[in-house]
């Protein structure tokens, strides 16, 4: 039986307390394999940006245990943990969170900057990642030199770069017109292909019928995370 990549056990977030206690997740229990491509949606404050944070460990559980990688993410320290953003896991958000001074080179090279690798390797790397989001003759050009999803595509060059094994996306396509949007979704769909797995968290239905399985979560806790993209519709209509 394969192992899940991601593992959710009985997880709660609190934020505050007392009277200004907010419960963001409640008992969440998930999983997520090697190599899916999932959706995460839901109405807003569903928890939706809360799982978000925690699968990308930029966050940790109140309670409960988050496994990434066989590794309880709960029990380790902020070394180990950037240690796994910045080597197994790569981050796409609606905002492109691009430096302007540089490059789109030198952007996607910032993240083997921090890994270490020498600047041969890195010159080679972040061309064959741009080069795999079409941007092989754009490598110069700085981001107010880009169209926004160009720039976007940078960023998802920067986000792979590192080969990671989970790519995370926060409404990836917000910020892009619909041309601009399919263009992108067709990246996530061939980066898929070559086994990475792929999180999305989105509001759009048209983006989330693009993953294989979409998980709703609605107050903090999973409402359905089984839902086919063919149900999505009838499902949005009673959940909201």
């Amino acid at each position: 039986m394969t192992t899940p990549l991601i593992q959710f056990r009985n997880i709660q977030k609190v934020y505050g307390s007392g009277n200004t206690e907010v419960h963001a997740l409640w008992n969440v229990n998930l999983e997520i394999l090697p190599g899916e491509y999932c959706s995460i949606m839901g109405p807003s404050g569903s928890g939706k940006s809360t799982v978000m944070n925690m699968i990308g460990c930029l966050d940790r559980p109140t309670a409960g245990d988050y496994y990434f990688d066989n590794q309880n993410v709960a029990l380790l320290d902020d070394q180990t943990l950037a240690h796994i953003r910045n080597q197994k896991i790569g981050f796409v958000f609606q905002q492109f969170h691009l430096l302007p001074q540089l490059t789109a080179q030198e952007n996607v090279e910032l993240p083997m900057i921090y890994a270490g690798v020498g600047s041969k390797e890195r010159h080679e790397r972040s061309m064959e990642a741009l080069a795999k989001v079409g941007l092989g003759d754009r490598v110069q050009n700085r981001p107010n030199q880009l169209s926004g999803g160009q720039q976007q595509r940078v960023a998802i060059a920067r986000a792979i770069v590192n080969r990671p094994l989970l790519l995370l996306a926060d409404e990836p396509t917000g910020a892009l017109d619909t041309h601009t949007t399919d263009e992108v979704l067709q990246i996530f769909e061939e980066l898929h292909s070559t086994g990475i797995t792929v999180v999305m968290v989105t509001h759009e239905p048209d983006v989330a019928r693009t993953s294989q399985r979409i998980i709703w979560f609605r107050d903090g806790e999973v409402v359905n995370d089984r839902l086919s993209p063919e149900d999505l519709g009838s499902m949005t209509a009673v959940v909201r």
